[in-house]
């Protein structure tokens, strides 16, 4: 049976213990969709992947995991998404996702030459993501939630840029009709980014930031998490 399937290819820290659920649950709970009728994946730890005629839909989450480790599930991974990719199925990858993603469709990923990108920032659309159906109705400037430090430095050929912060020129994009990447977490609250800030802390003396700023600076995203109800949408019309 054909189904949204969830990729999940790492663990939130271990310092979310006290927060509940995971990076699948964050995202499914923005789409306001019952995990129940979802399928979960977890490449990493050698769960197969459906086949693409089995698949309604698809969201692939963050994970510690970097596209360029080169591990064979990120292969085989990329590989089934320029599958669904190619068949037109909706699509979605957030942060390790969008960067796989672009990869799968022949971008390039690497660290940033910017560095890390944490906390809440600010992202800007560009004018084609004025008429696009996942970004129609955002605000054309909008702070969202990011914590990396890989990037689309390429985008694939025939990808359309949709937004850009200050660290990250392919903040998202969309490639076809349904595929979008957002280097951003939209299913990140304040208290999720914080964690990732606070995990980052020893490397952010290096780029003239402080951990604890960064903390206190986080605000609530709520156009960003818009985001994940109008994909949801888009999957399941209806």
């Amino acid at each position: 049976m054909s189904a949204l399937t969830v990729i999940q290819p790492g663990q939130k820290l271990a310092t979310l213990e006290g927060v509940a659920g995971d990076f699948s649950d964050w995202v499914l709970g923005g789409m306001g969709l019952n995990p129940v009728n979802c399928r979960l994946v977890r490449p990493h730890l050698d769960e197969a992947l459906p086949a693409p005629a089995d698949v309604s839909a698809a969201v692939v989450t963050g994970s510690s995991a970097m596209v360029t480790d080169g591990d064979a599930w990120i292969e085989t991974t990329a590989a089934w998404l320029r599958a669904l990719a190619e068949r037109g199925v909706p699509l979605l990858g957030i942060c390790f996702g969008h960067q796989l993603l672009a990869y799968a469709l022949g971008g390039e990923v690497r660290d940033n030459p910017n560095g890390i990108e944490i906390g809440t920032v600010r992202t800007h659309l560009t004018a084609a993501a004025a008429d696009d159906p996942l970004f129609l109705g955002l605000p054309s400037s909008l702070p969202v939630q990011a914590s990396h430090r890989q990037g689309v430095v390429r985008l694939p050929e025939g990808a359309v840029r949709l937004a850009a912060s200050a660290q990250d020129p392919n903040h998202a994009f969309r490639w076809g009709e349904c595929a979008w990447g957002v280097q951003f977490h939209p299913e990140f609250d304040r208290t999720i980014v914080s964690a990732y800030a606070d995990y980052y802390r020893p490397r952010l003396p290096a780029q003239g930031m402080d951990a604890d700023a960064v903390m206190a600076a986080a605000t609530p995203t709520p156009e960003a998490a818009r985001l994940l109800a109008g994909f949801g949408h888009l999957a399941q019309p209806g």
